[in-house]
């Protein structure tokens, strides 16, 4: 809880110590100052950290960073805009969210998310998947376990209380969660190419646009692929990410020689050209499977979803 109680949020804030409890321990520091800062633009809350605005402990913090239990976070007087109104949404977009729930839980759901919506709100966006089920379940403290591209379809886990959430977050950080991809690549996937290790390293262009790279820099990455089946020109593969890096999947794929279909940021202009006129109007990458343990109960739980019509349809356009 705030050691201090919260300014008007038209006014400027004091400076304010918020010591962490063992509810907030594990939360990312950019996520915890989201919360905290309710109103204030994404691109105020990460120039703050880049700053060190923003101390954890008296010491400078990165945003990835996990909080732990007794960290006392110094969040700098900012001004707050006012609280905008939840986003009408329109009551077929909440219906067509509710029927691609995989699977509802006391402590979770799993939601087949539709390629085309962000997972949630800002940076140009008014709402996204979170948006649509905090309307569908109100009331509840739903937040997301993880994170899935704009373009990305497929499975995704929303927590439904805290202690389900730290309990996944766990869960991702020690690699106890199994998440599979499908993806269309360019070409022959080689049947020895089993694995892709390539450190990864993000980078912000002026635009704002975030790229990734394979740099000796970066940051240890690797993404195991096995051919699922072979075209004349693409190949269907499974993609493991065994660790979590923006981008990871599509960046390795390029780096592999094999891009994936659909993909205008780090693809390959023909193919999506040749794959377009096969009908696909969109990145072919979908989230096909989670395994994980249940919060509650520990047991295993492995949730699938199945492709979109959309992406079955290039695939029966397809040579083989």
């Amino acid at each position: 809880m705030s050691d201090s109680p919260s300014a008007d949020s038209r006014a400027p804030s004091a400076v304010r110590l918020v010591t962490i409890d063992e509810d907030r321990a594990g939360q990312r520091l950019d996520n915890f100052l989201m919360a905290e800062l309710n109103g204030v633009p994404k691109s105020r809350i990460y120039r703050m950290l880049r700053t060190g605005e923003v101390r954890v402990s008296g010491r400078r913090a990165k945003a990835s960073d996990r909080l732990q239990a007794g960290d006392k976070v110094r969040i700098p007087p900012v001004r707050e805009a006012a609280r905008a109104e939840k986003p009408v949404l329109p009551d077929a977009l909440k219906e067509a969210i509710r029927s691609r729930i995989l699977l509802e839980q006391p402590g979770y759901l799993v939601v087949n998310k539709p390629a085309g919506l962000a997972v949630h709100g800002g940076s140009g966006v008014s709402f996204g998947l979170i948006e649509v089920l905090r309307q569908l379940f109100p009331g509840e403290a739903l937040e997301l376990a993880h994170r899935l591209d704009r373009d990305t379809s497929g499975c995704i886990l929303v927590a439904r209380s805290r202690k389900a959430l730290l309990s996944l977050h766990r869960q991702l950080r020690e690699q106890e969660m199994d998440k599979a991809y499908w993806a269309l690549v360019k070409g022959k996937w080689p049947a020895h190419c089993r694995t892709v290790t390539a450190p990864l390293e993000k980078n912000q262009l002026q635009s704002g646009e975030r790229m990734v790279r394979v740099s000796q820099s970066g940051k240890e990455s690797a993404t195991e692929f096995r051919v699922l089946r072979r075209f004349a020109v693409a190949t269907l593969v499974e993609a493991k990410p065994l660790t979590g890096r923006t981008h990871q999947i599509r960046v390795h794929g390029r780096h592999a020689g094999h891009p994936l279909a659909g993909d205008p940021k780090y693809g390959d202009d023909d193919f999506n050209k040749q794959m377009k006129e096969q009908g696909l109007k969109r990145l072919f990458l979908h989230a096909a499977s989670l395994s994980f343990a249940d919060p509650q109960t520990g047991k295993a739980v492995t949730v699938s979803a199945p492709l979109d019509p959309e992406l079955d349809a290039v695939l029966e356009q397809l040579d083989d």
